[in-house]
């Protein structure tokens, strides 16, 4: 049944990405200058979860390394990264530049002064969840490195530059922005196909049910991969030549949770306490919230802070913001 797992991953980046073209060519321009050995564009990804922004991002900078021989690049998850510190370490990390780096004892200044001194050949950083980062100024920090080119991945831009300073602001407001919609149903569908092609055997499923996985998936490419996979699974435990309905009827409920758990284990420590108190209530007030979050922590966030949290935890479909203003509760998604 499965002739090649890693098709099936969420994670797996394929050489062509299907239903992105307009997308792909303009980070494609963006990065182009590099092929000139000039500093690239940078880029600003945005759209909701599962819409292919990090799995577009990987490849076009895949295709560039095989355009462009002599470069260097590093993904960063800022969800993971989200102090400056975590952040400067796992770029320079890229370019083999941690080994005597104490966490504890070197200082964050000598981090960026290596970035700095750093003249090799061109180095390209993709920056997914940038809205996640505690201290934005890390982002000024890196633009004034004419040596390094930043991709930027969040969800929406509104709550992005509403976090960054006017100093920052300003010299961002012309980088290239790219919007990414969520998918149609036959364009997961398609999504889909190119996976089955690879990865199952012939005939494993039909047309009639990659509709239904992605009818299912409402968009979110991470869900539709997660039922194949399930199915596919479940199907091949069978001893099955055919993906039954069954399969993607038991699969569905799976991989949505499975899209959640992996969320929820990426979450920070005061995102992690915040989703815990709401999942522990059923439902809550802000501020009702807020004060049970300030008892269990020993260094609360700002309310602005929590604000964005929150906004963020509804971003990515773990908890969902009930009424408006004062009348506003908090509630999980089961």
């Amino acid at each position: 049944m499965i002739r090649d797992a890693r098709v099936l991953r969420a994670d797996f980046v394929p050489k062509e990405i299907v239903h992105r073209d307009p997308e792909a060519t303009q980070l494609s321009n963006a990065l182009e200058p590099i092929t000139r050995d000039e500093p690239a564009e940078t880029a600003f990804l945005f759209g909701p979860s599962g819409t292919g922004k990090t799995c577009l991002a990987k490849c076009m900078l895949e295709r560039l390394r095989r355009e462009v021989i002599n470069i260097e690049h590093q993904y960063v998850n800022c969800w993971q990264n989200y102090t400056r510190f975590r952040t400067i370490y796992r770029i320079l990390e890229g370019i083999g530049q941690t080994l005597d780096v104490h966490r504890q004892s070197t200082p964050k200044d000598e981090l960026l002064e290596r970035l700095r001194q750093y003249d090799g050949p061109p180095y390209v950083v993709i920056l997914d969840e940038v809205d996640q980062l505690e201290d934005m100024n890390v982002l000024y920090d890196l633009y004034t490195l004419s040596n390094i080119s930043m991709v930027l991945i969040a969800n929406r831009e509104e709550e992005l530059f509403a976090r960054i300073d006017e100093r920052l602001a300003s010299r961002l407001m012309n980088s290239t922005r790219i919007q990414f919609d969520k998918y149609g149903t036959d364009e997961l569908v398609a999504i889909l196909q190119a996976r089955v092609d690879r990865g199952l055997a012939a005939d494993a499923i039909d047309h009639a049910q990659l509709e239904r996985i992605a009818d299912a998936a409402a968009g979110d490419a991470r869900v539709a991969i997660g039922i194949l996979r399930n199915a596919a699974q479940q199907a091949e435990r069978d001893n099955a030549d055919q993906i039954t309905h069954g399969a993607i009827t038991d699969a569905i409920p799976d991989a949505r949770a499975e899209v959640q758990q992996r969320t929820v284990e990426t979450l920070t420590p005061h995102q992690q306490q915040l989703y815990e108190i709401i999942t522990e209530n059923g439902s809550i007030p802000p501020g009702a919230l807020y004060e049970r979050y300030c008892e269990q922590v020993e260094e609360p966030k700002t309310k602005r802070t929590i604000r964005n949290y929150l906004s963020k935890l509804c971003q990515y479909n773990l908890i969902v913001a009930d009424g408006e203003n004062r009348g506003r509760t908090y509630r999980p998604i089961s």
